[in-house]
Parts: C-alpha cells; sequence; structure tokens
C-alpha cells in the first residue's frame, strides 16, 4: 500500500517540527503554573507572554485583546455571548439594537449553531438571518445593505473552510460603516491565519477566531482577537487565568507550540507565498483535469486560497472519488471535517446555487503552506493514476458475471458476459451509469423483451423466456428472474445460482435450491444479497483486529484474503498483508462469487475494505449462509 499523501490541511494539518519541540519543551523544562510566583511559574510565564506578544504582532491586534482559548469555536461562543449580552444590556437601557443575527450562508455551523444557542439561553429573541452568497461563493453585498440597519450582529468568515472562497472583508466594513450600523462583526479567520494578511486593529472586526491545529499547531488550542472597546463577557469564569477574561489553567505545551507557530510564520522562511502556493495549486488542477476529462471547479481560483479545489467529476459520487482517492493513498474530504460523517450535499455549494450533481459529489483538496514540490509531484502523479483506475471497467476482462448498481435505495443487477450484457430492474438514476459501463467494456446492452426468446422449463412444471449469457440461461418470471445452467432445455432448481426479483417464497421453493443467492431490489436485512436458506439469527461473523490478523494468517494457511473494494479502487491500489496478495472481488460483484465460497465452508475468508464497512457486509452475508469462517477485518486498511 502506498504511504499517505494528506491533502486534506483545512481539516487539520500536521504539527511542526518546531512546535513539537516546543510544546516538550513546556512539558519538561519549562513545566510550572504560569500563575505561580516561584521561578517555574515565572519561566512558564515567559511563554505565556512571549506568544501573546508575537500573536499580538501577526494578528496586527494593535490593543484589543488577544485570548488564548480552546480553540475556534470557544472563540465563536464567546464573541457570540459577548455580543448578544451587550444587545440584552442595550436594549435594558432603551437603546435600538436591531433584531437580526445576520450570518454568512456558507459559514461553518459552528456559527449558526452558536448564534441559536445563545439567542434561546439568554432570550434575546432574534432572528436568525442568513446572507445569500454568490456563485463564486462571495457574501451578497447588495443584500447585506438591506440588513444592515436592522442588525444586531454580524457574522462572516475571512476564507471558507470547504471551496476556499476569499470573503470581501473591505466591502462589508464599507456597507457597515455606510448604514451607521452598530452590529457587533465577527469573522471567522480559521483558514486565514499563514494564508492571507491580517491587520486586525485597522479594521472595523469586533471579534476574531482562529485554531492552531490547522496552521501545524496541535488541536485544543486557539486565539480569540477582541478589539479594543468591543463588548466582552468571559464565557467561563473561575480562577481569574487571561487576565480574568478566560479562566482555567493555560494549555502551556499548546500555547508553546503555537508561539513556535507564529514565531515562523514571523520569521517568514519556513512557509510557501501566495504565489507559490498558487503554482502548486495550478500543477494540482492541471493533474485534476487529465485525470477526469470534464472535472469543474466549484469556486473561481481568482476568488479563492491557494491552498483549496473544491471539485466534481460528472458521472461520478462523492463516496466513490473519495475511495478513489483513498485507495491511492491521497487523504482528501468531501468537504467540513466537522461534517464529513453525514451523507448529504454540501449546503455551502447548495447556496452558492450549484446543481446538486456538483453539490452533492463535491471533494475537497486542500495543501498546507509547508507543502513541497516535491510533494505535489507525488500528489499529481497519483490524480493521474487515479484517473486511469477510475476508467478500468468493473464489466471488462470477458468473464461472465452478476454486478449490482444502486441508487436513492434500490439496488439493480447487471448479467453480462464478454459480448453482451442485460440490465435487470435497474434503478430510475443508473440507467445511463448502466449504458457508459456497457460501452466502456465493449458490451452490447440487450434488451430482453426486444426479441422473441427461448423457453426454458422449470422444476414447477411451468416454463420460462430465456436468453443464453456467458455459458448460461437468464429465464424471466413475471416477478422476477433465473441465472442458472440449463440442462436439454431444462432449468433445473440445482441449477440455479441467483435469483432477481420478488419471487413467492413458496414457488421460490420449488424452483431453486436453498444455497441460491437471491439478488434484492432493496436492502432485506441490511444487505442487498442473501441465500434461499439465509438464517438471520445466524450471529455476528467474526471479527479480526489488525494486530490479530498475521497470527491468524499464519495460523490458517489456506485462508483466502477477500478485497471488496471496488474496481477502480483496487486498480489505483492493490492490497497486500502481512505478505499476503488479496483475492479482489468488488462488493458489486459479490453475488456471483458466494457460491463457490460456499461450496468451501471450512476455508476462512477474510474480507477486507477501506474502513471495515463493506467487509463486515460482505461477512454477514457469508455467515448467514452457513459459512461459519467468515471474517471481517475491524477498522478496514484504515488501521491495519
Amino acid at each position: 500500500m502506498a504511504p499517505d499523501l494528506y491533502l486534506d490541511a483545512n481539516a487539520t494539518s500536521p504539527v511542526l517540527p518546531s512546535a513539537i519541540a516546543a510544546a516538550v519543551e513546556a512539558m519538561e523544562a519549562s513545566f510550572g503554573n504560569p500563575s505561580s510566583s516561584h521561578a517555574t511559574g515565572l519561566r512558564a510565564k515567559r511563554i505565556l507572554d512571549t506568544t501573546r506578544a508575537r500573536a499580538r504582532r501577526v494578528l496586527g491586534a494593535g490593543p484589543g485583546r488577544v485570548l488564548f482559548t480552546s480553540g475556534a469555536t470557544e472563540g465563536i461562543q464567546t464573541a457570540v455571548l459577548s455580543a448578544l449580552v451587550a444587545v440584552r444590556e442595550r436594549r435594558a437601557a432603551g437603546e435600538d439594537c436591531g433584531d437580526l443575527l445576520v450570518y454568512g450562508a456558507t459559514e461553518h455551523k459552528a456559527v449558526s449553531e452558536s448564534l441559536a444557542h445563545w439567542n434561546r439561553l439568554l432570550g434575546t429573541g432574534l432572528t436568525l438571518q442568513p446572507l445569500p452568497v454568490d456563485a463564486a461563493g462571495r457574501h451578497r453585498l447588495d443584500v447585506l445593505r438591506d440588513l444592515a440597519p436592522r442588525a444586531a450582529m454580524v457574522c462572516t468568515m475571512a476564507a471558507n473552510n470547504e471551496t476556499g472562497a476569499i470573503s470581501d472583508l473591505d466591502g462589508i466594513a464599507r456597507v457597515l460603516r455606510a448604514s451607521g450600523s452598530k452590529a457587533c462583526w465577527m469573522v471567522d479567520c480559521v483558514q486565514a491565519l499563514g494564508k492571507l494578511p491580517l491587520d486586525l486593529a485597522n479594521t472595523r472586526i469586533d471579534y476574531a477566531p482562529f485554531s492552531g491545529h490547522k496552521l501545524h499547531a496541535p488541536k485544543g488550542i486557539g486565539i480569540l482577537y477582541v478589539r479594543d472597546g468591543a463588548p466582552y463577557t468571559p464565557l467561563m469564569i473561575g480562577g481569574g487565568q487571561e487576565g480574568g477574561q478566560r479562566s482555567g489553567t493555560e494549555n502551556m505545551a499548546g500555547i508553546a507550540a503555537l508561539g513556535a507557530v507564529l514565531a515562523a510564520l514571523e520569521e517568514g522562511t519556513t512557509f510557501h507565498t501566495h504565489a507559490e502556493l498558487a503554482a502548486m495549486r495550478d500543477r494540482l488542477a492541471a493533474a485534476l483535469r487529465d485525470a477526469f476529462p470534464g472535472i469543474v471547479f466549484n469556486a473561481p481560483f481568482e476568488h479563492t486560497l491557494p491552498t483549496t479545489l473544491n471539485v466534481a467529476v460528472p458521472g461520478v459520487s462523492s463516496k466513490d472519488l473519495l475511495d478513489l482517492f483513498d485507495a491511492a493513498g491521497l487523504r482528501v474530504s468531501a468537504g467540513s471535517a466537522c461534517s464529513a460523517a453525514k451523507a448529504a450535499p454540501s449546503y455551502v455549494l447548495d447556496a452558492m446555487g450549484l446543481p446538486l450533481w456538483r453539490s452533492g459529489g463535491a471533494v475537497r483538496l486542500s495543501i498546507g503552506p509547508l507543502a513541497d514540490n516535491a510533494f505535489v509531484d507525488a500528489a499529481c502523479a497519483r490524480i493521474r493514476r487515479c484517473g486511469e483506475a477510475l476508467r478500468t471497467s468493473p464489466l471488462s476482462g470477458g468473464h461472465p458475471g452478476v454486478m449490482q448498481v444502486s441508487g436513492d435505495g434500490r439496488h439493480g443487477w447487471i448479467v453480462f458476459d464478454g459480448e453482451t450484457c442485460v440490465a435487470l430492474d435497474p434503478p430510475p438514476g443508473q440507467v445511463e451509469r448502466i449504458a457508459a459501463l456497457a460501452r466502456d467494456a465493449g458490451l452490447r446492452l440487450a434488451d430482453f423483451d426486444a426479441a422473441e426468446r427461448a423457453t426454458v422449463a422449470l422444476d414447477d412444471g411451468s416454463h420460462a423466456p430465456c436468453m443464453p449469457i456467458g455459458g448460461a440461461v437468464l429465464a424471466r418470471l413475471p416477478d422476477g428472474w433465473l441465472l442458472g445452467e440449463a440442462q436439454d432445455g431444462r432449468l433445473p432448481r440445482t441449477a440455479v445460482r441467483q435469483v432477481f426479483g420478488t419471487i413467492d417464497a413458496t414457488r421460490l421453493a420449488q424452483i431453486a435450491h436453498d444455497g441460491a443467492v437471491i439478488c434484492h431490489g432493496t436492502d432485506v436485512d441490511g444487505l442487498a444479497w442473501a441465500t434461499v436458506n439465509a438464517l438471520r439469527d445466524a450471529g455476528a461473523p467474526g471479527q479480526l483486529h489488525p494486530d490479530a490478523l498475521d497470527v491468524f494468517l499464519r495460523r490458517h494457511a489456506d485462508a483466502l484474503l477477500v478485497d471488496v473494494r471496488e474496481t477502480g479502487e483496487a486498480a489505483a491500489g492493490a492490497i497486500t498483508l502481512h505478505g499476503r496478495a488479496a483475492h479482489h472481488v468488488p462488493l458489486s460483484r459479490l453475488a456471483e462469487h458466494l457460491p463457490a465460497w460456499l461450496s468451501d465452508p471450512a476455508r476462512p475468508i477474510v474480507f477486507v475494505c477501506r474502513s471495515g464497512n463493506r467487509s463486515a457486509k460482505a461477512a454477514l452475508c457469508l455467515r448467514r449462509a452457513g459459512h461459519v469462517q467468515a471474517w471481517t477485518l475491524v477498522g478496514g486498511l484504515a488501521l491495519a
């Protein structure tokens, strides 16, 4: 397996070596509490003061407050709390404060959720009002002009984490000034540090939260800038740390590490310049265009960070792209890491007005300012390899088979041989994909009903129209299909390999044997396939943890290691574990291989995939079919 190439820097970043060294020094030689008055505490306080001074210079904070926090979410909470407490107090004094909480439609969810949370808890009764963006992801200043006189607080971001779109902060400031708005203004600067010039004291910005781990500091450390004179209410009260503005013993290891990153920013030679990063982005974009003809970039480069690419490929889902990149050792994401587990189109791209295929199929590649030319060269080579892998047809090779195609919660099936394929009950959204698969494999997509068909006798005494395919016959019934080897014009129940559709169980028992594989149109008990005699209560399959796999394979020399990733993934990166090359059977073609595996129930079969989810399904299907030696590798390749 290829070593990782990390292209998800907008989610988090590796810690700078000098930051690691600084954190270790803070935990060893300078481990004291900075509130202590003895020498050990004073050494820790020096780290605290030095880092704060550096932060002031890097951020251009002037006389504003610079507070250390646990990260951007805490900073956002503190800013929102401070603004809304001020609104409540001004209202009590009879002032008009506005009735809207205006936030960019593409803001991180931490912003809108914080606004709703504190608005409810404080009882301010304000209305949350999204500020729309244009097709480039930039805020609609014309709309802001109408909203600004009513705004109690305005929340925007310096640059978007999903698209890299850079906000027109000067334009927003002009609108707020022109309207005479007294609204507090928070700017989420998480993606700005080290990528955009910062001179906060000379702006209209009241609050600016930062997060260290987005720029090579550890997780758990952040900064909140508060403009001099802006309202402030501490989120946490206690021992009086941070001048009574943010209580709790300081995270000195994190602060020391952040100080090293800030020192690198000041020194100016550690991180690449905007122009250098833009050149790297252009090379990555060229590789993506070579690999995926028709690719679209979801945000124009002239208005985005040079570290971020957000793309979609026509006809390819974001999940398929992620799996493909992951197989090649390229670590990318489908959007915000905080929302990646939720299978839904990107609300950021939806807000930009992009069509569903782009918002639902988007993938983000992001590099950090430490990336170098050798890294980009390697990434470009793997991206091009992914393009070649994606063009590897799952129907090619000349061997007959059965493939599952799924969409919108439904399953269809392709039965094929070296010349012809037939689509059985394809989901509506998969018809074009099936046609493309057939075309790419050089197969003729046959219409079963387009010609007069011979018939085959079934064991219940009935006859069914059929067509030959791959040395077998495909027989059509009123409520389904049978695939198996015919003998002298008969399709005996013992020769039926696969069953498709919703054939009545009573009749099915007469025309197919217990080990025949039923290929469902929707998941049944969580699976797309099952044998006729499948046991729902067969129990869970065997679970092998990565640290036990080597011993297991050595004890079971006959064990079959099966890679159930899809064809493109396997082409992008084959699997070898503990010297054992995996046999590749895509999960979409599991139904084709089940009969052979069931014929040897004593042979251990270990299924492997990227994360362990698909391999668990394969092992569960085999286990329910009566194979007691079906195993899944827990955590998949990610933990192997």
